[in-house]
């Protein structure tokens, strides 16, 4: 029996964004397609079962290994748990060879993925369960206090892993499984967006959506080969992460190193360790780590990547003194599932986010949707093998797609050679006085001050001004937190840049909020 909800809350086709490239060889996918084959049982079929795919400091596992346990816990979910397919399943863990095996046994098995961030509370995860009518969870033993306390209508099995039930109803499963037979445009997993407060967006990504980004940024941006390995920081809840730790290492039949708290030492110790050739990290991320590096033999690395938000060029500038090593920034979104803008080796120009990759047009619009002139501040638009496909939400729909474009809601502007340069996010643009003032702009200033070790700007309501621009700093040295050293700052701040951007306001704090994926949360300064 097929649930169908998902697909029956997809928005109308006329809401759809426009796909392009879908015609060129590395993007055609046959009708009859489960995403799960490709990515895990075509290792298997080609004799590389012995390989590697997965490390923890305490785990090893080979390709043969999760296969085996993915087609278990298919068995279990179909057998014992009652799925059926298109029945939502959601997925809590932190980053462990478990959640992933449980990932690709929901996808065999018909189901459609919601996985989570491990610090979701459970109003966030009612919300969810509510909005997606969730019927399944599984979740990781370590984490059952919280799971415990959502009810929902919609729920109808919960499971736990980690010396629990799910390990012990595994035991007597057979090793082999036969996939659903489920077609390209399917829906394999369901992304929410961050924010999960009121009544929070779930986007749909199709099978073939889940194959074709493999075949998008990582071979125009990292050129991989299955001696690769892989690691990072987002979570696997988080599509950043998922690319970048499961799917990109995966469908290359490389392998990925998972970590489930990964602080700058630990990530580092990872690279020296198991020679780490390719990491994924958000760029509050990479300054940590430029301070740090030094104590680490970090040279199996290969290739830098930072996305999440925009990355500072005075970042990008000291990882390269440091290591002589080149940050690869992009832009991607939930709902486009993964990276769109970005750079390689050989296409790269420090301080801009890169161009639209392979598989992705790019072009910056104004408020009626015409395209602006050259170094003009507008509006992201983007086409491609992928396209956000809210389901249930048909006035967000309506918001994020015109004219069949996707609008991301960054404001961007594109140079005379083709580089696309962030300016603001739309809600991240500070207007004081008649000034357009970017955030980014601010902090990419005071990024540079020898004293300040990170920080976040906002704006911040004036009678006078119509907003002031307001610095939350970290100091390197927070036995500086004065008055006097506001005060040096800001005068520091009109002889580096143009005056009337200098921040008015100045907070020093001991930290910054930030999301689980490193995303300062600039709302809650506001």
């Amino acid at each position: 029996m097929l649930d169908n909800f998902a697909h029956k809350n997809l928005p109308n086709q006329e809401l759809q964004p426009n796909y392009n490239f879908l015609d060129l060889p590395q993007f055609i996918r046959l009708e009859k397609l489960n995403c799960a084959y490709r990515l895990l049982d075509f290792h298997i079929e080609n004799g590389n079962g012995s390989k590697i795919c997965m490390h923890t400091f305490d785990e090893t596992w080979t390709y043969q290994d999760l296969f085996d346990k993915a087609n278990q816990i298919a068995h279990v979910l179909i057998d014992d748990l009652g799925l059926q397919s298109g029945n939502r399943v959601l997925l809590r863990s932190a980053n462990n060879p478990m959640m992933v095996a449980c990932w690709f046994a929901i996808i065999k098995a018909g189901g459609i993925v919601v996985a989570t961030m491990p610090l979701l509370r459970a109003k966030e995860l009612k919300t969810i369960i509510d909005c997606a009518e969730i019927t399944h969870v599984i979740c990781d033993h370590d984490l059952a206090d919280e799971m415990r306390l959502v009810k929902s209508e919609y729920l109808q099995k919960t499971t736990f892993y980690r010396n629990s039930d799910l390990e012990s109803k595994m035991a007597s499963k057979p090793k082999n499984f036969i996939n659903y037979n489920s077609k390209a445009d399917d829906i394999a997993l369901i992304g929410f967006t961050s924010g999960t407060t009121g009544l929070p967006k779930m986007t749909a990504h199709y099978h073939k959506d889940v194959l074709n980004i493999c075949e998008a940024f990582p071979m125009y941006s990292l050129q991989p080969s299955s001696e690769d390995v892989f690691t990072g920081s987002p979570p696997i809840g988080f599509t950043f992460g998922l690319g970048g730790l499961v799917l990109f290492p995966f469908y290359f039949g490389a392998s990925t190193f998972l970590i489930e708290k990964p602080t700058p030492d630990i990530l580092l110790k990872a690279i020296q360790d198991f020679k780490i050739t390719i990491c994924f990290t958000a760029p509050t991320a990479w300054r940590v780590l430029t301070t740090k590096v030094e104590d680490f033999d970090i040279s199996s690395l290969r290739k830098c990547v930072s996305a999440g938000e925009t990355l500072p060029l005075k970042v990008w500038q000291d990882w390269y003194e440091v290591t002589g090593l080149k940050i690869i920034d992009g832009i991607g979104a939930t709902e486009m599932l993964h990276i769109f803008i970005s750079s390689n080796e050989e296409n790269m120009k420090p301080g801009t986010t890169g161009k639209a990759i392979t598989g992705y047009v790019a072009k910056i619009i104004d408020e009626n949707g015409k395209e602006v002139a050259k170094n003009t501040p507008g509006r992201l638009a983007v086409q491609g093998i992928t396209g956000c496909k809210y389901l249930n939400r048909e006035d967000k729909q309506k918001e994020y797609v015109e004219n069949g474009w996707n609008i991301t809601g960054d404001i961007f502007k594109e140079d005379e050679e083709g580089y696309f340069h962030f300016v603001a996010r739309g809600d991240d643009m500070i207007i004081s006085s008649g000034y357009n003032i970017a955030a980014i702009e601010v902090e990419s200033v005071l990024l540079t001050h020898e004293d300040v070790l990170e920080c976040a700007v906002v704006g911040m309501p004036d009678s006078e001004r119509g907003m002031l621009v307001c610095a939350h700093i970290v100091l390197k040295d927070a036995a500086k937190a004065n008055d006097a050293h506001k005060n040096h700052i800001q005068h520091w701040f009109k002889e580096n840049a143009a005056p009337y951007k200098y921040p008015r306001i100045i907070h020093f704090v001991e930290a910054l909020p930030k999301t689980e994926t490193g995303k300062i949360q600039r709302f809650k300064l506001k």
